[in-house]
């Protein structure tokens, strides 16, 4: 069954990993879908996977090479991808960096970085997309935060502050629309298979999944279901929440 026909996305950070599942999984419920990325070798790649998965001829697939945290640079894309498709209807803000360190060690650049990377971000698309969604009274706004916003993680304060920002920044943003009937909800995936899980040794895998209950790592598969559900019919009386994907670990 398809839940998505006719719709239209945006999805940031959509040309790797998650985001590129997400985008790719969107296609296949038969929405449109736009990506923002900073490499456009993999944003070619992804477009044309979302041509491999269209399922009708009316879909549109269009990509942005936009730094994110650029509210400038943001709001000629948006303006851009709302020309091309005709509206937004679903806004995912997956974009999202690490530097990781222990504060007493963690540079300000470093924590502007990420800090502006993963939370500013959220800001500058939503900022352009809200008067959109609250004009058609209709909207789906999903946010890719981390079990790491809940839990907090040694050598991470900075990822762990933009995650858990952005879970403070969902549930206040839900309020303010809830009564024109869009939604705004978050994902805190778990530890999911990606590169950068790709790149953690034997050991550091082996202790990550002590904490797991399932035992094993999360596909991208597993976040991009969850994710094609909150853009959905399916949940139209969901609103300020977040739906942890993580095996178990935070319960």
């Amino acid at each position: 069954m398809q839940l998505l026909i006719g719709k239209k996305a945006l999805v940031t950070g959509g040309t790797a990993g998650i985001g590129q599942e997400i985008a790719l999984a969107y296609a296949r419920h038969g929405a449109s879908v736009a990506i923002f990325g900073t490499n456009t070798e993999r944003a070619v790649q992804t477009l044309q996977e979302l041509e491999k998965n269209r399922t009708d001829a009316e879909q549109k697939f269009l990509f942005q090479i936009v730094n994110i945290a650029d509210k400038s640079a943001v709001d000629t894309a948006t303006q851009t991808v709302l020309s091309l498709l005709g509206g937004v209807d679903i806004l995912v803000n997956n974009a999202g960096i690490t530097r990781d360190g222990l504060l007493m060690k963690m540079s300000e650049e470093d924590w502007d970085q990420v800090l502006d990377t993963n939370l500013k971000s959220v800001y500058n698309t939503c900022q352009n997309l809200v008067r959109v969604m609250l004009k058609a009274k209709s909207g789906k706004i999903i946010n890719i935060s981390s079990v790491v916003g809940l839990t907090g993680n040694p050598g991470q304060v900075n990822y762990a502050a933009s995650k858990a920002g952005m879970i403070g920044f969902t549930k206040a943003l839900a309020q303010e629309l809830a009564s024109r009937n869009v939604c705004v909800n978050c994902i805190a995936p778990g530890f999911i298979k990606t590169r950068m899980t790709d790149a953690l040794t034997e050991v550091q895998k082996e202790a990550i999944l002590r904490k797991v209950p399932m035992g094993r790592l999360g596909e991208p598969e597993d976040i991009s279901n969850a994710a094609v559900f909150l853009a959905s019919s399916l949940s139209d009386y969901m609103t300020g929440q977040v739906l942890t994907v993580d095996g178990g670990m935070v319960m």
